[in-house]
């Protein structure tokens, strides 16, 4: 079975997708990568900030570099000195000049991640060199003047931090002008396909062996699977099955554990097979099965079932009407003849 890349979209690696809610990122995106302005990324952990930061940097046209730093990873004494250099002797390690991060990206990017964690003291330098676009190194009196767009990210909850009083709120203020929030890829699972056929292809170059697809457990697997390590755990778990792997489809034995465990409660119907089913196909089963199982155990209130499957009934009507579901000629003969409630 081969799954076929659809381009669907001019942008890379996770972000392609149909999803609304990537597609509204993606908007915002080509509007504003070629401006100067801030951009505030907020998302779980996986769902694809620092991948976005990326696609910013590649659509801005500016010509310097894309600098990278993991605020949350340098403890509070050298994340100062990562972020705006150091002159020699200004602390017991340092021999020499040593530019920072502010400094290397002049005329291109700088992309700080994990925003939330800076301490107090860095908020305030950090508030203003967002101002003013200078500063000077750690030990020095030399101010330094840059050229770089700032993307900033966090999976934290920034208002919430300022109510705390952990989070100058000055500061937020200020980052607060564009906001990107990735969503989590169980909230788009339309998108699953399209990334998984994506990793897949990338998987296979790197592994140096022709795989082409999926079997259609290995789908049903995929879509039942509440990727709590969102996009970068799908990218993960296919690269793994390509790796170890043996045949030309991923199976589910190829899969890590934790994706199998509620995929392997889900089959397909016996008139599936490998050579005739596309992922997004076979990954269209387990959501309707999902979808059948919640109103049966809810005496097809729709209501009810909707909120078991944690969606609105709204997207419940959007669901069963993408998937070509009549719901009137589904539901069972002794809920038919009973007047329909308000309800529904």
């Amino acid at each position: 079975m081969s799954t076929p890349i659809r381009p669907v979209s001019p942008f890379t690696d996770s972000l392609l997708g149909s999803d609304p809610a990537i597609r509204r990122v993606t908007d915002v995106v080509e509007r504003i990568a070629a401006t100067p302005v801030s951009v505030l990324v907020t998302g779980e952990t996986g769902s694809g900030k620092s991948l976005l930061a990326r696609e910013i940097h590649r659509r801005s046209g500016r010509t310097g570099r894309l600098v990278e730093v993991a605020c949350g990873s340098l403890p509070e004494t050298l994340l100062e000195s990562e972020l705006f250099g150091h002159v020699a002797g200004a602390f017991t390690g340092a021999a020499a000049n040593r530019p920072g991060k502010f400094l290397q990206a002049d005329g291109g990017t700088i992309f700080l991640d994990e925003i939330g964690t800076a301490s107090p003291a860095l908020q305030v330098r950090l508030l203003r060199v967002l101002q003013t676009m200078q500063f000077e190194a750690v030990g020095g009196s030399k101010t330094h003047a840059v050229d770089a767009r700032v993307i900033l990210a966090t999976n934290d909850d920034l208002e919430r931090l300022v109510a705390a009083g952990r989070f100058r709120a000055d500061l937020f203020w200020r980052i607060n002008v564009v906001t990107l929030e990735m969503p989590a890829l169980r909230d788009r699972p339309d998108d699953i396909p399209l990334l998984a056929g994506h990793f897949l292809r990338m998987a296979a170059l790197k592994a140096g062996r022709p795989v082409t697809g999926f079997t259609p457990a290995a789908a049903a697997a995929l879509a039942a699977h509440a990727w709590p390590g969102n996009v970068r755990e799908l990218e993960h778990a296919v690269e793994r099955a390509v790796f170890l792997g043996r045949g030309p489809l991923v199976d589910v034995a190829d899969l890590p554990a934790a994706v199998v465990a509620r995929g392997a409660t889900i089959t397909l119907p016996v008139t599936v097979g490998p050579a005739a089913c596309s992922l997004k196909l076979a990954l269209t089963h387990p959501e309707r099965r999902m979808i059948l199982d919640a109103l049966d155990r809810h005496g097809w209130r729709r209501d009810a079932a909707a909120k078991a499957l944690g969606i609105n009934r709204t997207t419940l009507y959007k669901k069963v009407k993408r998937l070509g579901m009549d719901l009137a000629a589904l539901e069972p003969s002794v809920h038919a003849s009973t007047p329909a409630s308000p309800s529904r």
